[in-house]
């Protein structure tokens, strides 16, 4: 399950299961409850603080846990508005925020990463991808919102019809990311980026955040309804 470390006023939020390095983290419920849990004790804390989100090994993360949708349909609806409910938690996160991408970024996965305010991807090796429309697999109106608030309108239309998948250079170059590098370097520079602006955390913040993106906001807490699971199976 996900857990916390710090370093320095930043907190890292490690998306994996410490110790197993190449865990896809995946939005099972269990897995979003312990992040929303460990995102409660970050925003409790006092004083400077940032944020800084990463997965272990080659996955940051792959989104929604398609074998648990397909288990539990009558759930579907439920489950995408809890996904939804993190990307707005995030976008409006009253701390800074930075998401350190040293692996495979697909589907919910890059929408969560979208909703960071900063991001830092692995130059060499690792794709961000939005694959919907490879699999027949749509979005729900709030993830659509948030990729057209958070990222470039061209480049945003181009990945989500067509699937491309974006190594590290290509996704800096088109907006998706703000910088890339090295492997052994990408949470290094999260956390450098994140520890400059840990003065800025708080009330004040999180309302420039919710207002900046409130119509993305707004979409994304409204509750979906009547989803089909193959629409839903690609990043809520």
């Amino acid at each position: 399950m996900p857990y916390v470390e710090r370093s320095g006023d930043v907190f890292v939020l490690y998306f994996g299961e410490e110790g197993e390095p190449d865990s896809e983290n995946a939005f099972h419920p269990d897995w979003i409850d312990r992040v929303d849990s460990l995102l409660d004790r970050i925003e409790q804390h006092d004083g400077p603080a940032a944020l800084v989100t990463t997965g272990l090994g080659k996955f940051y993360s792959t989104g929604l846990d398609t074998a648990w949708v397909v288990a539990n349909t009558d759930k579907l609806n439920s489950y995408i508005d809890r996904v939804q409910a993190l990307f707005a938690r995030i976008l409006t996160f009253p701390l800074p925020t930075v998401a350190a991408l040293t692996g495979h970024t697909f589907g919910g996965g890059a929408i969560l990463a979208a909703a960071h305010d900063h991001r830092v991807m692995r130059e060499d090796r690792g794709y961000f991808c939005l694959p919907g429309i490879t699999i027949g697999a749509s979005y729900a109106p709030g993830s659509i919102a948030l990729l057209a608030a958070r990222l470039p309108a061209r480049a945003v239309h181009t990945a989500l019809v067509t699937g491309r998948r974006y190594g590290g250079v290509a996704a800096s170059e088109l907006g998706f990311v703000d910088e890339v590098a090295p492997e052994q370097q990408v949470l290094t520079r999260a956390v450098e980026h994140a520890q400059g602006l840990v003065a800025t955390r708080g009330r004040t913040l999180g309302e420039i955040k919710s207002s900046l993106y409130a119509d993305a906001v707004a979409s994304l807490r409204t509750p979906v309804a009547n989803l089909e699971s193959q629409e839903a199976l690609n990043g809520g």
